[in-house]
């Protein structure tokens, strides 16, 4: 059961609140802002909710002393307050509350904005979980590398700023930036002695290193969220070729998905770029004229196109994430 804070120095409202509530909710009750104040550090409540009205320390400040403690920042606040002016409705949000219910309250209101309140907490954790999940997957592919970490990270960025100049609605390219770290997950099922190879693989081996395509494809595809889906294309098709030339599929020009298209290059890039144990990394120039000669065989013309047209970017995000590894 989800646990709540109510604050009022109205033994009534507290009672009325504690009726509305007690059927759904694990209930803590305070009469001042000072209990207040303990009781979201002793209990951490999923939500407060707060009058305003009160003697010694009112509700802006006991919001705003919440969200100014890492320990209680993150619960949500929601005021309920017969104050109901505009000017105290901007007050109640600048102070860090997510919602504000006049008094007097109806039940259904305000069963129905906690209900709320408490969904999107739990799409946030979610969101947050996912995340992890992608950076473990996103490791879990170069853990036999040697690669640097921040690379699926920087190279993931490229990608972001490619779809951004190809038009990508936002929450999409944001998708694409959350999914390209997870391209080599399939890597993972890549024997030791093939990836480490400090030689040139023989066809035999080669082969079989072609197949971490496959294996992420089949790994990412075991969830049916959008960004699994996404992630799982991407994994798939990142070394397919606009002229054909590529692997698993052959496939060519637009019949390879526009996210793995922009992967490729991303990818490609970075690499260039990235110093190695048995390479140097090249210089902006010499890796953007490496990109421009593969512009119509290895690479989507158009997307290259738009990758010069955004170098000032790619830049910054180099420059920024180099700073970042070297941390």
């Amino acid at each position: 059961m989800k646990k709540i804070l109510i604050v009022d120095d109205e033994p009534n409202n507290l009672m009325l609140l504690h009726h509305i509530l007690k059927e759904q909710y694990l209930l803590t009750l305070a009469i001042s802002g000072a209990q207040a104040l303990e009781l979201a550090l002793q209990e951490r409540p999923d939500i407060v909710l707060l009058d305003i009205m009160m003697p010694e320390i009112n509700g802006f400040e006991i919001c705003e002393k919440l969200k100014a403690n890492p320990l209680t920042q993150e619960i949500p606040v929601i005021f309920i307050t017969a104050m109901n002016t505009p000017q105290d409705e901007a007050r109640a949000f600048d102070a860090g509350a997510v919602d504000y219910i006049p008094k007097p309250v109806s039940s259904p209101v305000v069963l129905r904005r906690i209900q709320t309140h408490l969904s999107l907490v739990r799409a946030k954790e979610l969101e947050d979980s996912q995340r992890e999940a992608i950076f473990m997957l996103g490791e879990a592919g170069h853990y036999n590398d040697t690669d640097t970490g921040t690379h699926i990270w920087r190279m993931a960025a490229y990608a972001r700023a490619i779809a951004d100049a190809a038009e990508w609605p936002d929450q999409l390219a944001e998708r694409l930036e959350l999914a390209a770290p997870m391209h080599d997950t399939g890597k993972v099922g890549i024997p030791h002695n093939i990836l480490k190879a400090p030689r040139k693989l023989t066809p035999d081996e080669w082969e079989i290193m072609k197949t971490h395509t496959e294996i992420g494809h089949k790994i990412l595809s075991k969830s049916d969220t959008p960004l699994f889906i996404l992630a799982a294309e991407i994994a798939l098709r990142h070394h397919e070729k606009w002229d054909g030339s590529g692997y698993p599929g052959g496939l060519a020009r637009k019949a390879i998905p526009e996210s793995a298209r922009i992967v490729a290059l991303a990818d490609v890039f970075d690499a260039l770029t990235m110093q190695r144990p048995y390479k140097e990394p090249w210089g902006i120039p010499e890796a953007v004229a490496e990109i421009q000669k593969g512009a119509g065989s290895h690479f989507d013309p158009k997307l290259v196109k738009l990758f010069e047209s955004i170098l000032p970017k790619i830049v910054e995000i180099k420059t920024l994430w180099d700073r970042k590894g070297h941390h």
